[in-house]
């Protein structure tokens, strides 16, 4: 039996066809929808079990990132305080900007070895910019030399 226009009615000229977040129509638009998929992409193939969630965090010891997050997301509300846990003040802000050069440099760190490692499984500039919501080859390789020069200051330490 074949359905009916009013059972499967055209699509409206003016409708498109549902984004894939991983094709790039517009750039911009496309890193934002990006954002949410890859997140999920990412839990749901390497974070779906107990086990695997807890080779990104060690148990007893919170990791500056997450310590910045924390107050943060305390601060903002999107985290309640649990009973007896006392109110964010000054001090823990402060101790959170405090943490802030360390994780951005951690994330320079990351950063600049996965474009190390994207380079070396055959992923173009174009590929990376995509990825990186850059508009060009030329941008995505600058960004990395800018990287590898500020983690390899880091790495080198003050004289």
């Amino acid at each position: 039996m074949t359905p009916t226009p009013e059972q499967h009615p055209a699509p409206h000229p003016d409708s498109a066809p549902a984004p894939d977040p991983f094709t790039p129509p517009r750039p911009e638009q496309a890193r934002v929808q990006r954002v949410h998929a890859s997140l999920f992409r990412i839990a749901e193939r390497h974070a779906a079990t107990d086990e695997q969630r807890r080779r990104q965090v060690h148990p007893a010891v919170l990791g500056p990132h997450e310590a910045v997050r924390l107050v943060s997301f305390l601060l903002s509300g999107a985290a309640q305080r649990e009973d007896g846990e006392p109110e964010v003040d000054r001090a823990d802000i402060t101790a959170a900007l405090s943490l802030v050069p360390l994780v951005r440099g951690e994330m320079d760190e990351l950063e600049t070895g996965l474009l190390q490692m994207a380079r070396g499984r055959g992923m173009t500039w174009q590929d990376i910019a995509f990825g990186l919501g850059l508009g060009t080859p030329q941008a995505a390789r600058q960004r990395y030399e800018r990287l590898s020069d500020r983690t390899a200051v880091a790495e080198e330490g003050p004289e």
